[in-house]
């Protein structure tokens, strides 16, 4: 696993927590809410290659 998906995950939540605070005190509640699921996408957007490494990993050591 690279150290730079890690960063970018982090960078994500941490923008993506700071957008949905501003937008929740502002009053754009539903807005807030759009914002953390789009960032929960994005997110695993870039996780699913190292997701189904995983499974190839996990299928090659038990053999299935």
């Amino acid at each position: 696993m690279d150290i730079s998906l890690i960063i970018k995950v982090a960078g994500i939540g941490i923008l993506v927590a700071v957008s949905s605070q501003i937008l929740s005190k502002s009053g754009r509640d539903e807005q807030a809410t759009f914002v953390t699921i789009a960032g929960i996408l994005v997110a695993l957007m870039l996780l699913i290659r190292q997701i189904g490494e995983l499974f190839d990993l996990i299928v090659s050591v038990f053999g299935i």
